[in-house]
Formats: structure tokens, sequence, C-alpha cells
């Protein structure tokens, strides 16, 4: 992934500034997180407006219960990240069914060679179909472990403080998720879902 991450004193700073009426240091912390947690939304809802919707409820709420972060528990984005998805269960509805973005969901761009074949490239457009058929219909819970994972580039032990649960768990999921994927797909889809993944973790 791109970008080099705000070190954790500076957060915990603004955490400090913020909470000493420094509406400057909101400012930042939103700044620093916006993008990753609508990515994080978006990736669970399959839906622009609920996801808006989202980040700027678990940014009105983490901002008016900062007094409870407790920066020896969890990092300030876990803390956050798990009041998003808090609030991402509660709106979860299996019937619908939206276009995905694929590239907001696992935090990519268009990932093809600059020559390929018309065939090369239909192929790879049925894939990238299949992937985001499947992750429609993932099960919710693996879906928040695989963008955790590879949409969000987040340990295990993070995953697991933001899902509420033991890091074998955690790694379960994943690991699942990861299989429900390469089984809903063809060869072609294989290839792209690995590309991906390894995209996502570089």
């Amino acid at each position: 992934m791109t970008g080099s991450p705000v070190e954790a004193q500076q957060i915990n700073r603004w955490v400090a500034d913020g909470l000493r009426g420094d509406e400057a240091a909101y400012s930042h912390l939103y700044d620093t997180f916006s993008a990753g947690l609508y990515r994080l939304c978006y990736s669970l809802l399959l839906n622009r407006e609920d996801a808006e919707d989202i980040v700027q409820d678990s940014f009105v709420y983490a901002f008016r219960n900062l007094f409870r972060y407790r920066p020896e528990l969890a990092s300030f984005k876990t803390w956050l990240y798990t009041i998003a998805i808090c609030r991402c269960r509660n709106l979860y509805r299996s019937s619908r069914r939206f276009t995905v973005d694929l590239g907001v969901v696992l935090n990519t761009g268009v990932l093809a060679p600059l020559h390929e074949t018309p065939e090369a490239a239909m192929a790879r457009s049925e894939a990238r179909s299949a992937i985001e058929r499947a992750l429609e219909d993932l099960n919710p819970r693996l879906r928040e472990a695989v963008v955790l994972r590879y949409g969000q580039g987040m340990a295990f032990r993070e995953i697991a403080e933001v899902m509420g649960c033991p890091q074998k768990t955690a790694e379960s999921r994943v690991r699942l998720a990861h299989e429900t994927l390469r089984g809903a797909l063809g060869p072609n889809g294989h290839h792209l879902l690995d590309e991906l993944l390894v995209w996502n973790q570089e």
C-alpha cells in the first residue's frame, strides 16, 4: 500500500489536544482516517450513501466520546474502526444488491497490464465481475475479515480487536473468506484475486 502511516505518538497528541478543545486536532484526525474508514464501511455495506452516513456518525460518536478512548488498550484506528463496524452490522441487509466498486473494496486502481489483448481484457473483466458477485454473496462476518486484512492491511491481532473475537477466529475467518472467494471463481478469477490480494499486502 502507498503512503506512510502517521506515527502513533502524533495521533495521541491530536487526541490530547482534542480533549483540550483544539478544533484543529479533530480536523487532523478526520483527515487521517476518513478515507480508510469510508473504504471499510463501503466494503461492508456495498452502498455509498450508507457508508457515508456511517462514517459521519462514527466520527461524531468518537469525538463526543474521546474521553473514553484508552491508548494503552488499542490504537485510535482500531477504536474508531470498532465503532464503525458496530454501526455497519446494524445495516447489513442480505437481500440488497448493489454494483460493487472493487477498487474501493480492496483499495486498488485498475490492475490491468499496459499491453493486453482484447481476449485477455475480456477475461479480466469477466473475472472482476465474478469477484464482485462473490463479495456481495460473502457472509458479512467473512467479508469483514477479508476486507480488514486485504483492504485495510491489518494484522490478525488488530482484526480480532476490531471484530471483537479471538485472534484464531480472525485468522480462520480470513482463510475461510479467501477459500470461499476462490471457490466461487473460475481459473481467471483465481488469477485476478491473487493479484489483488498480493497488491494489498505490499
